[in-house]
C-alpha cells in the first residue's frame, strides 16, 4: 500500500497519522467525507458504524478513527460523547466539572477502523492512562490535549511535540497495532 485514505476533518489527527506512517512510505490522504457518529456505548460501535456507512459510497481502502476521554471521577464522561462535549462546554467546562475532584485519573481511548481492498473491516485499539490537569497548558495538539497529562510525564499532550505524543498517546498505540498489521500483510 502506497496511499491510505484517512476519513477525517481533523487536521491534528491527520498530522499525527502522517508522521506515524511516514517511515512506511505511505502517503496519507485526507478525505473529509463525514459520517454519522451514532450514540453508542463504545467507541468500537461508533467506528464500526462509520466503516459500514463509508463503504456504501467509497470503495478504496481507508482508515477512520474515533477517540474519547474517559474521566474516572465523572463516571467515564465524556467518553463516546467527547467530540460533542468539547464543542459544547469545552476544556473550561471539563475543568469546572473537575474543580473539587481529588481523583483526576482518566484514560484516553482510540479505535481505528480500517477497510481493506476487499472492504473487510479491521480494528485497532489504543489506550493512554493519565490525569486531568488543573489548568490548560501548551499550544501543540488539539482537543483535550491541553488538560491531559499521560502517566509517566509531567507535560500535557499539548506541551509535547507530535513525535513524542505519538510514542505515548492512545492514537499512537492504536497506530502501532495498525503498522504491525500492515507489515504482516506484505
Amino acid at each position: 500500500m502506497k496511499q491510505l485514505n484517512f476519513i477525517t476533518g481533523n487536521k491534528g489527527k491527520l498530522t499525527e497519522i502522517q508522521q506515524k506512517l511516514s517511515p512506511l512510505k505511505i502517503k496519507v490522504i485526507q478525505k473529509n467525507l463525514g459520517y454519522p457518529e451514532i450514540q453508542a456505548e463504545t467507541l468500537e460501535e461508533v467506528a464500526e458504524y462509520g466503516i459500514t456507512h463509508i463503504q456504501q459510497t467509497f470503495t478504496k481502502p481507508f482508515i477512520l478513527e474515533d477517540a474519547g476521554l474517559f474521566i474516572n471521577a465523572l463516571n467515564g464522561f465524556p467518553g463516546v460523547y467527547s467530540k460533542y462535549v468539547y464543542y459544547t462546554i469545552g476544556l473550561d467546562g471539563i475543568l469546572k466539572l473537575m474543580h473539587q475532584q481529588k481523583n483526576r485519573q482518566a484514560i484516553f481511548r482510540s479505535v481505528f477502523g480500517f477497510s481493506d481492498e476487499q472492504q473487510l473491516p479491521h480494528y485497532f485499539i489504543g489506550e493512554c492512562p493519565g490525569i486531568i490537569n488543573i489548568e490548560k497548558r501548551g499550544t501543540q495538539g488539539f482537543g483535550y490535549d491541553p488538560i491531559f497529562i499521560p502517566n509517566g510525564d509531567v507535560r500535557t499532550f499539548a506541551e509535547m511535540p507530535t513525535h513524542h505524543k505519538n510514542q505515548v498517546s492512545h492514537r499512537g498505540r492504536a497506530l502501532d497495532q495498525f503498522i504491525s498489521f500492515l507489515k504482516k500483510q506484505k
